[in-house]
């Protein structure tokens, strides 16, 4: 290497075209992103009932589909809903699709929701107050 090639690489001007990307997270947005994912998951009736039964034990896509009044195409995309969520896991044995509920999500709903618990135990201490009276 000639002296010429160590002092162009000191002063190389590559920095000028190969930035590095920086990425700025705000994390409110992520987490309010996150919980409207999840909201929006728990929003419908089926996907709710998919969730209650996946916490007794692992199902397949059609024990999902099975007794709910739809199509198997319409409880995979429920199922897919509840995926995106990160709510449930689903692992591909050949044809048979199982399913097992990821809980760990669930417990940012119950954090936000707990902030309003003292608004629901004080409206019912006054319900309780009016009731004696």
């Amino acid at each position: 290497m000639s002296s010429g090639t160590a002092v162009s690489a000191a002063y190389s001007t590559e920095w000028l075209t190969n930035r590095q990307v920086r990425i700025i997270v705000n994390h409110m947005v992520v987490d309010a992103k996150r919980m409207n994912t999840l909201f929006r998951a728990l929003a419908h009736d089926a996907r709710r009932e998919m969730i209650d039964r996946l916490a007794s034990r692992e199902l397949t896509v059609g024990e999902l589909a099975e007794p709910l009044d739809m199509s198997l195409a319409a409880a995979s995309k429920h199922i897919r809903t509840l995926e995106e969520a990160g709510l449930i896991h689903r692992t591909i044995e050949g044809r048979t699709h199982r399913c097992r509920i990821e809980a760990s999500p669930l417990a940012g709903v119950g954090r936000w929701l707990r902030r309003y618990e003292k608004f629901w135990n004080s409206r019912l201490d006054d319900l309780e107050r009016v009731l004696k009276e």
